[in-house]
């Protein structure tokens, strides 16, 4: 959080990116800073919660377990089948993994205590988007062959000769450095832009709860109020990214599947 000026310093001094630069919680490592824990302790609690949720499966499922169910099914049916194909399941624990990942790290940023989402910083998104990227080219030059495959990205078939002196780089591009970009700056694009109105209307609305002026603690509980508003505007963000994120990941490695993208 910004800090706050006192009624009668310079005035209100809104958040900025120095916001998301936390310190480190022992000594001065950065292994040991807030994302970082957070990061840990997603994996802990979906490995907590999958765990507790399929340890006891019961033909009518408990709350719990239909619970389970239900996030492995959507992401199951809903996006690996549907997307992919016949050749879906070999892909859905990483798609499953991936999804509960990034929903759950998202999330955080609404959570009260830990509020801040670990996606806002983007060194975890370009890193979710590096196992992407390898995987679905991994995927494509094992069915196509490194040849075949590098051939059908920059010769695309069924084009003008001419026309591969335009399309050649901006596929070659596409493939190898605009996918994961799009895949990783995205997902930390909206989860920093998110957080940081949030903060702005939390701490403008304690700035003003504080300011000496009466006109501004009657502004203050609508600036609380936006806040509020936001979170929940936020947490249908960070559950959209999160699937967003998926699919595409499933969309790249249907398309390496296929005989000519």
């Amino acid at each position: 959080m910004s800090q706050l000026v006192v009624a009668g310093g310079p005035g209100f001094v809104p958040p900025s990116t120095s916001d998301f630069d936390l310190p480190s919680i022992f000594g001065h490592s950065a292994y040991s800073t807030k994302p970082v824990f957070l990061v840990a302790l997603s994996v802990i609690l979906i490995s907590v919660f999958f765990i507790a949720a399929s340890r006891k499966a019961a033909v009518v499922p408990s709350k719990l377990q239909f619970s389970g169910e239900a996030i492995y099914g959507f992401v199951r049916n809903s996006i690996g089948e549907e997307i992919i194909g016949h050749e879906f399941m070999r892909f859905v624990p990483f798609l499953f993994t991936l999804f509960t990942f990034v929903i759950t790290n998202n999330v955080f940023g609404i959570v009260p205590f830990l509020q801040f989402p670990a996606m806002s910083h983007v060194g975890f998104p370009y890193v979710l988007a590096l196992f992407s990227f390898v995987i679905f080219h991994y995927v494509g030059i094992k069915k196509q062959g490194l040849g075949k495959y590098l051939k059908g990205i920059a010769f695309m078939p069924g084009v003008p000769k001419a026309v591969y002196i335009l399309l050649t780089p901006i596929e070659i591009a596409t493939f190898f450095l605009v996918r994961p970009l799009t895949l990783s700056l995205r997902l930390f694009a909206n989860m920093f832009a998110g957080h940081l109105l949030l903060l702005v209307f939390i701490t403008g609305g304690d700035y003003m709860l504080h300011d000496s002026h009466i006109f501004m603690k009657v502004l203050s509980p609508f600036s609380f109020a936006f806040g509020i508003g936001m979170s929940f505007f936020e947490f249908m963000v960070q559950c959209l990214q999160a699937y967003i994120i998926t699919l595409l990941t499933a969309l790249f490695i249907a398309g390496a599947l296929a005989d000519e993208h």
